[in-house]
């Protein structure tokens, strides 16, 4: 099909993917059955496998993984046996929708605001579902042997998928791997994402009475644990918020796409006269440097709090760390500084929660340049390269078990579309032009088009 009939016939189907991601976005499928019951997920499982078989993929199943969520698993070979193999990949649970007062919209259903839609999942990751959808419709014939895999817990990042790509490497061996839970630059500036950051995510206890005192009985010579951890929290940043954990390098440089000050202000929502934190540019520190970030405190509320001296208090931690830094290096650093840094003598306990590594893609080979050809061609500018803060820990799986095979980070999402956060949203402009463009790669690939 010319690249005019393929976008007559994805703009044909922008109908039915709204109403199929009303559909899925209704569907409550948190991974964390302490939030949401398991059946969510499950319905949204079947949802997805249901509509991969309507379009050939006749032996879709679900698979079990290690940690309990089921994958949706399938593949779909084309006529010719000489075609590469294309591994399409995206996620069907969703992060909780944490604040419902905050959300403008009731967060499981989708709603039309000033052009955009909103939900829960809408770009992350049931968006790139329904662009996968759409793309493969739009197509009709497929010139490439086609694999899919849509998981199941990648909110929770227990490793469920990682686990079952080790164990069943032939199942989904591919020469090109579609990666769809990234995005673009933004609405209508096309890019493929080749750097992800790597994360460590730790517990600090910190100990210093046997049980809360009488502030002013005790108070100026008692060891307050709240008070020695805000200190061991402050020597994680500098003055000008640059990051600045002992052992760790702060100078690194993003040589890619540039971020804009003022645009990442506006993504962001800064506030006016809040400056934005560290010494090198916005991309520097999203992408090239280390991060932390404080992510909970158990400490005392204000409300209901007494006048006594805090005995124990904890913070929970992340650390995003980018490529050229190890899991280890950086782990070995967080506790090695934060040990360092505790005042008076008081107990310190650093319990690790959770890790990823850093990725670095390819970007030089014949899938990656179809791509970056398809997107331009659907879009009508340039195609771009970015970095991303966010970990997918399933990338570097992929690489290990496959290392022929180019892994291509792609998606619907966009800064405005605040994933993770309350009001998440997706612009059908994206869900249409990324379908356009992965129906134009498949085409391009196929043939061995750069």
């Amino acid at each position: 099909m010319t690249e005019p009939e393929l976008r007559a016939a994805v703009a044909g189907l922008m109908p039915r993917a709204r109403e199929e991601l009303a559909e899925l976005v209704a569907i409550r499928s948190v991974a964390d059955p302490r939030q949401f019951a398991p059946e969510e997920c499950e319905r949204a499982a079947k949802w997805v496998a249901e509509r991969f078989a309507d379009l050939g993929f006749d032996d879709v199943h679900l698979a079990e993984t290690s940690d309990g969520s089921e994958a949706v698993v399938g593949s779909r070979p084309c006529a010719d046996p000489s075609a590469p193999t294309v591994l399409l990949y995206a996620h069907y649970d969703v992060q909780p929708p944490l604040d419902d007062g905050a959300w403008r919209t009731p967060p499981f259903e989708l709603t039309e605001v000033e052009g955009r839609w909103f939900g829960r999942g809408a770009a992350d990751c049931k968006g790139n579902i329904v662009m996968h959808l759409a793309a493969l419709r739009a197509l009709g014939e497929i010139p490439v042997n086609l694999k899919l895999v849509v998981e199941g817990s990648e909110e929770q990042g227990t490793g469920g998928l990682e686990d079952f790509v080790a164990t069943h490497a032939e199942l989904l061996r591919a020469d090109a791997i579609l990666v769809c839970d990234t995005g673009n630059a933004a609405v209508g500036h096309p890019a493929l994402t080749v750097s992800l950051r790597g994360m460590v995510n730790v517990v600090v206890t910190v100990d210093s009475l046997a049980s809360e005192l009488h502030s002013g009985m005790f108070g100026g010579a008692a060891p307050d644990a709240l008070a020695a951890l805000i200190s061991m929290l402050a020597t994680l940043r500098d003055a000008r918020g640059n990051t600045t954990i002992d052992g760790l390098a702060d100078d690194g440089t993003w040589t890619g796409e540039p971020y804009p000050g003022e645009r990442f202000r506006a993504d962001a929502g800064v506030l006016d006269g809040v400056v934005l934190l560290g010494d090198g540019s916005v991309a520097d520190m999203l992408w090239a440097r280390p991060a932390v970030t404080v992510l909970g405190l158990d400490a005392p509320p204000v409300v209901g709090s007494a006048a006594a001296i805090v005995p124990s208090a904890a913070a929970r931690l992340n650390l995003r760390i980018p490529p050229g830094t190890t899991v280890e290096q950086a782990r070995t650093a967080l506790t090695e500084h934060l040990e360092a840094a505790a005042p008076w003598g008081v107990r310190v306990r650093v319990a690790v929660e959770a890790t990823g590594a850093p990725f670095q893609a390819t970007d030089d080979g014949p899938a990656y340049r179809a791509m970056m050809a398809a997107m331009e061609e659907a879009y009508g500018v340039p195609s771009t390269k970015l970095g991303q803060g966010g970990s997918i820990p399933l990338c570097n799986v992929f690489a290990d078990t496959y290392p022929e095979a180019e892994i291509i980070l792609i998606g619907v999402e966009e800064p405005q579309a605040l994933i993770h956060a309350p009001n998440e949203s997706v612009h059908p402009d994206e869900i249409a032009q990324m379908a356009l463009s992965e129906a134009l790669f498949l085409q391009r690939y196929a043939a061995r088009e750069g």
